[in-house]
């Protein structure tokens, strides 16, 4: 299959999964945020319905950043501003990757243009620190998506996930040098490798729900992994699990954390509340804004629950 006649096949969403978060500010003077927590329109999910609620009747603007995500500035009000996101959203139950073709890998000079910048070193991947462990540790794999799973591979056995043990100001290099983190850390670094070898790599955040996969510690968050882009297609990398996972749903994506911030706080706001959830539900029972329901969930757990293809637009 050459790379002209190449063309992923469209997904059949045939899961059904709720996501949302909670989220509460405590103001002390003036401040504003940056949000950034709604599904981005994307090939893999498409939101069914969706609810945000932004404070009362607080100043908002809505606007695209330079990487596509969906943002809103608000200016938030002197004490107690609470946010609730909710929907649902249709998936499919083919796992990561597993509709894109065979690829043959880019050079430089091959590139899109405008994916030149994911290529180069940023704030939280230092890539250029990273030369020499890079080309010593897989610089004998071959070019492209066999280096890309190599470098996932390492990173899953060699780093250890510790709930709880990110930080804001540690960079792909730091994490590396310490050998622990938290799924940023994992998504840094495999960002950061994969950039030694001019492979366009890109930080991406969202929602995972455990669809054929339990997971005993259970604990809903955002998360962060990575994608790369090779002979023409985006593909998943997630070393914190190596493992194809089903029904992620990207909220942003960008240089690095920066980028997939939930929030940016300016001025004097503290975040006292958080709750993130994302779980699969049978069609049809759960609404948005309706209260969370655990024991609806159908994933958490090996068997996977299927439903008639949703018949979409």
């Amino acid at each position: 299959m050459t790379l002209k006649s190449a063309a992923a096949r469209k997904p059949t969403f045939d899961v059904t999964v709720r996501v949302g978060c909670s989220l509460v500010y405590e103001v002390t003077g003036t401040a504003s945020l940056l949000l950034n927590i709604q599904p981005r329109p994307n090939r893999d999910h498409s939101v069914i319905f969706e609810a945000l609620s932004l404070g009362h009747d607080l100043p908002t603007e809505q606007f695209v950043d330079s990487h596509g995500n969906s943002m809103r500035r608000v200016i938030l009000a002197r004490g107690t501003n609470s946010f609730r996101h909710d929907a649902i959203v249709a998936v499919s139950s083919t796992p990561d990757n597993g509709d894109l073709p065979p690829v043959t890998p880019e050079s430089p000079d091959q590139l899109p243009v405008d994916l030149l910048r994911y290529t180069l070193p940023s704030r939280y991947c230092d890539s250029d620190k990273l030369t020499n462990f890079a080309w010593e540790k897989f610089g004998q794999v071959e070019h492209g998506l066999p280096r890309v799973d190599a470098i996932s591979r390492w990173l899953h056995e060699n780093i250890e996930y510790r709930y709880m043990s990110g930080r804001a100001d540690i960079s792909a290099w730091e994490v590396l040098q310490r050998g622990y983190g938290v799924c940023r850390d994992f998504a840094h670094l495999a960002v950061a490798l994969n950039r030694t070898f001019n492979v366009p790599a890109r930080y991406v955040t969202g929602h995972l729900p455990d669809i054929g996969f339990p997971d005993p510690e259970n604990h809903m968050d955002f998360h962060a992994y990575a994608e790369v882009y090779v002979g023409g297609h985006w593909f998943t990398t997630d070393a914190r699990f190596h493992v194809p996972r089903i029904g992620r749903i990207k909220v942003s994506c960008g240089m690095d954390a920066v980028d997939g911030a939930f929030s940016t706080i300016f001025g004097g706001a503290a975040l006292t509340y958080f709750q993130v959830w994302a779980y699969q539900v049978a069609r049809g029972t759960v609404g948005v804004g309706d209260p969370l329901d655990f024991s609806r969930r159908l994933d958490n757990r090996h068997e996977i629950h299927t439903e008639a293809p949703y018949s979409l637009p």
